[in-house]
């Protein structure tokens, strides 16, 4: 019931945005140049529907071999700054830094490096994948609960056996951490696009970021609509996909309702 709830939902503010779309071509007349109108991407969407699934199929990939290596690359680095403060002290400042310099910065480098084809979109994915993934599960390693902590040390003994800070972290912490790592999953599945289409736009030889620059060069501006529009069906499914796979990994970690919660009645 909750599920079509949702779909429900979805549907019903699509159905708004493409009456508010609608609203704003009638009110305002602008060229199809500048603004077409949902029916003209809507036709576009299925003339060119072979064009826009190969594209798609491509930008799909990079995506997903840039989440893969970019949650592998965040889980050993979050797992490196719990398990030593040495580490935490070199590695930690470096992952933030990482943040302050612009996508549009690192593509270059990266198409320069690694070549026009998939390799450098994949790689300009993890990056942006790597910092969600990194702080949110460090966060939920280093912020476990208190008494589970206590727990620990009695049942260990409190006495420092070799191996037995990474046993703790693997049976103890990282589990604890799992909700953590979920939030920030969801996050990097959000903004895995990013990185491949800011990554096709530098350079390369396909994907749905290389269709929309040629689909503006060209003035085809219902086919740019087309390619935003699968692009965000793309983002919405992936999510879709990350969210049900954590849930499932985590059952006692089920998110309650605020407002039935807060609803005094």
């Amino acid at each position: 019931m909750k599920g079509v709830r949702s779909v429900i939902a979805a549907f019903g503010a699509s159905l708004a945005l493409l009456v508010l779309w609608q609203g704003l071509i009638l009110l305002l007349a602008p060229p199809p140049f500048i603004l077409p109108g949902p029916a003209a991407v809507a036709r576009r969407l299925w003339t060119d529907r072979a064009l826009l699934l190969d594209h798609g199929l491509i930008t799909l990939t990079e995506i997903g071999l840039g989440l893969a290596i970019g949650t592998m690359l965040g889980i050993g680095a979050a797992t490196a700054i719990a398990a030593s403060r040495r580490l935490r002290r070199v590695l930690l400042p470096l992952v933030i830094a990482s943040q302050a310099i612009p996508v549009f910065a690192i593509a270059p480098l990266l198409v320069l490096w690694l070549g026009y084809g998939m390799a450098s979109k994949i790689a300009m994915a993890s990056i942006i994948i790597f910092f969600p993934v990194t702080i949110a599960l460090a966060d939920g390693i280093a912020r476990l609960e208190p008494g589970l902590a206590d727990l620990a040390r009695v049942m260990t003994g409190g006495v420092a056996r070799p191996g037995r800070r990474w046993r703790l972290l693997r049976h103890l912490y990282g589990p604890a951490a799992l909700p953590a790592l979920g939030s920030g999953l969801r996050i990097a599945a959000a903004v895995a696009p990013i990185g491949a289409v800011v990554g096709e736009w530098v350079g390369s030889a396909g994907g749905l970021g290389w269709l929309m620059l040629q689909a503006n060069a060209r003035a085809k501006i219902d086919l740019m609509f087309a390619a935003l529009i699968l692009l965000a069906v793309i983002a919405l499914l992936l999510y879709r996909l990350v969210d049900g796979a954590m849930a499932r990994a985590t059952p006692w970690a089920r998110p309650t309702d605020f407002l039935k919660e807060s609803d005094p009645t």
